[in-house]
This record gives C-alpha cells, structure tokens and sequence, in this order.
C-alpha cells in the first residue's frame, strides 16, 4: 500500500517565548522539522511526505532548505486555524485516494523508526495505530474544589504520534465540523464510531516544547 506522512509543524514558539518558531529551531546542527522529516524518509524511502506550515512560514522554511542542502522531497501545505484545519489541509493534498497516512507532529523528531513502521503495519490491518507510552508515575484527579482522588495509572496512556490510519476512513472523519474534543487525530477518528488501535510508542519521542526540551533533545543526538 502506498505511504505518506502529513507532519503539522504550525507552532510559533510561544511557550519558549523565541522570535523563530520552535520547528526551525536548530538542534545537532540542524532544524527540528529537518530531524522529523529524515525519520519517517529512513522508515520508508518511498513514503510521500506533506509539510503543513503557516503560509507565512514558507519562505523561511525553503530559506532553511537551502541555507542546509537540505533536498529531501516533500510537499508545502498551508496550515489551517487549528490543528484539525491543518490536518485537513495535509490529508487533501495526499495525490493518491488509498493506501496509509501517519499524521505526526513536526517537533517530534526522535520517535523511533520501528514505532512507524509498526503504526503503518497496524494500520494496514485495523484502520488505526495510535503511539501511546505506559504512565510511569502515580496519578490523581483533581475537582474544581482542589479535592483529589487516586487514578490507577494502569487505565491511562500518554498519546503520542504518529498516528496513522488508512487514507480512505481518516479523510472521512474529517469531512465533519470542528468539534472541542477533537483533541488529536484519534478523537476524529472515534467519532465515527470507529475503535482506536494503541501500539506502543517510544519514550524518546518527546514533543519539543521548551528550553529543557531543547537540552533534552541534544543529549538525545549526542548518544
């Protein structure tokens, strides 16, 4: 079955509190979004990659592309007003009506090679593969009262991506109005109806979001 990955990079930076987005922020000599995009070609040399950015990014990504030789086939797509918008965006540009998608977060570049190649062959068999991580601390719930409760963690995953799905049924979760709880891919993708299938994720797979994460994430290219 034919491949693509749709990578959403349409964060400014805000939590960092830097002028570049957090996407072309250099790492290991490199920007992030460079590190993801390299994963997924590494998974699967043939897979078809669609890069959503904020238009008015453009110009500096294909400045970055050229300032690092960086010649790795993809597509630009503009992003949306929210994160479901720049989905939908990424999935109607996909060239070819079947076959697989993963949808992944553009500052995630240390998900495993193995964790996408297991979502793409999950997938392939149930319609869904959703990266999830094991809880390692104890967790509580607390009420707007500041009352709390003991969770057993064993009920709860920490979602990550990629998540992946066949093209045809994730298209037609997305023909439906934004709704608040669609909080990922995967809450459009049950509000059809459909069941989820949870794979296991990889726990280097962070979501760079902070200067810690930035330290974290040069630690992780040094090993």
């Amino acid at each position: 079955m034919k491949k693509t990955a749709v990578i959403v990079a349409g964060g400014k930076g805000t939590r960092m509190g830097t002028e570049v987005p957090k996407q072309f922020i250099p790492i290991g000599g490199k920007p992030v979004l460079m590190h993801t995009l390299e994963v997924f070609a590494q998974a699967d040399p043939d897979i078809f990659l669609v890069v959503v950015l904020p238009k008015k990014d453009f110009q500096l990504w294909i400045d970055l592309c050229h300032k690092y030789d960086f010649l790795m086939p993809h597509q630009l797509v503009a992003g949306g007003s929210s994160r479901f918008q720049s989905v939908k965006n990424g999935l109607d540009e996909i060239p070819f009506a079947d076959g697989l998608v993963a949808i992944h977060d553009g500052v995630r570049p240390f998900v495993a090679k193995e964790v996408i190649s297991e979502s793409f062959d999950q997938a392939k068999k149930s319609g869904s593969a959703i990266a999830v991580m094991n809880l390692k601390d104890s967790l509580r719930k607390v009420t707007e009262d500041g009352k709390s409760t003991f969770q057993e963690r064993q009920d709860f995953r920490l979602v990550q991506t990629p998540q992946t799905f066949q093209i045809t049924k994730i298209k037609e979760a997305f023909q439906v109005e934004e709704l608040p709880k669609f909080t990922d891919d995967a809450t459009v993708y049950e509000h059809q109806g459909w069941e989820v299938t949870l794979i296991p994720g990889n726990p280097e797979n962070i979501k760079i979001t902070t200067f810690e994460d930035l330290d974290y994430a040069e630690f992780l290219l040094s090993r």
